[in-house]
């Protein structure tokens, strides 16, 4: 998995992309990304698949200078995390790990 962030001049704002790779992807038929930037809300970020390649992905404006919990919903019932994000956070169950996003 993997994250690239572009930071913009003229907004305190980093669009961050959030993209599973297609040896994850393919595996699954949808895809959300959930985190502390959207109140871990199942609707509210839906990745787009391609087609071609079974990979997700999708774009996120976030708060520069901040940090963000996130995990990987997959077909509504696996949870992922990124191991190429920023850290691992424990959760507060202390059962499992975050993913970690600094922008």
């Amino acid at each position: 998995m993997s994250i690239a962030k572009k930071y913009l001049k003229a907004k305190p704002i980093c669009k961050v992309t959030f993209r599973i790779p297609p040896e994850v992807g393919s595996k699954y038929t949808k895809a959300n990304l959930l985190g502390s930037f959207n109140n871990w809300d199942y609707k509210s970020h839906r990745m787009k698949k391609l087609v071609k390649d079974g990979s997700f992905s999708i774009v996120v404006d976030l708060e520069k200078d901040k940090e963000y919990e996130f995990k990987y919903f997959m077909d509504d019932s696996t949870w992922l995390t990124d191991a190429e994000a920023d850290g691992q956070k424990t959760t507060h169950f202390g059962d499992s790990s975050n993913s970690v996003v600094k922008v």
